[in-house]
């Protein structure tokens, strides 16, 4: 599957932006997505993940209450809703996928996206 992530931009803190991540490829519906973000200086981190169906989703602490992932399997694409956004939310932002279930852990995922940079000043 390729991936193509978009959405990112320059936010205040406080601020929203929702990230967007389309598939082509194969049938978007059998599979686990990820967002995982890499700040500078910093190794990648999970994010947030959804099941196949949407019907679960995961989240890491540091985006619990304020981001909230989606998706629309009819378009191929998944989404970060990104709210409440600190300056330590600065980071390169990439979606990924994989066929087995939710999970957190990068090497689980084969699939990346090329990533899009997410910028929250003070």
């Amino acid at each position: 599957v390729q991936l193509q992530a978009c959405g990112g931009g320059s936010v205040q803190a406080g601020g929203s932006l929702r990230l967007s991540c389309a598939a082509s490829g194969r049938p978007f519906g059998s599979y686990t997505m990820g967002w995982f973000r890499q700040a500078p200086g910093k190794e990648r981190e999970f994010v947030a993940a959804i099941s196949a169906t949407g019907g679960s989703t995961y989240y890491a602490d540091s985006a619990k209450g304020r981001f909230t992932i989606s998706r629309d399997n009819a378009k191929n694409t998944v989404y970060l809703q990104m709210n409440s956004l600190k300056p330590e939310d600065t980071a390169i932002y990439y979606c990924a996928a994989k066929t087995s279930g939710i999970g957190s852990l990068q090497r689980d995922y084969p699939s990346w996206g090329q990533g899009t940079l997410v910028t929250v000043s003070s």
